[in-house]
């Protein structure tokens, strides 16, 4: 048997409390990925690529594309 995850002893120790208060979902987290999210995760991080992100001195951070010219997302 797989070592319980912390979600999995979350949802099994608060059992009796979900039960008063209304079911959770309890699917699988550890499932293979279907080629369909293998591709929209490919898109995401090549997204992801596009942008840079910038720290100001105070602390707060903004994301500016790489490629100032490519004006494909804008």
């Amino acid at each position: 048997m797989e070592k319980e995850n912390a979600a999995q002893r979350f949802m099994r120790a608060t059992g009796k409390l979900r039960a008063i208060i209304g079911p959770a979902n309890r699917s699988s987290l550890g499932h293979e990925m279907t080629e369909q999210n293998r591709q929209l995760l490919a898109q995401r991080e090549a997204e992801a690529q596009q942008w840079a992100t910038l720290h100001r001195p105070d602390g707060s951070t903004y994301v500016v594309p790489r490629n100032p010219e490519d004006k494909s997302l804008r």
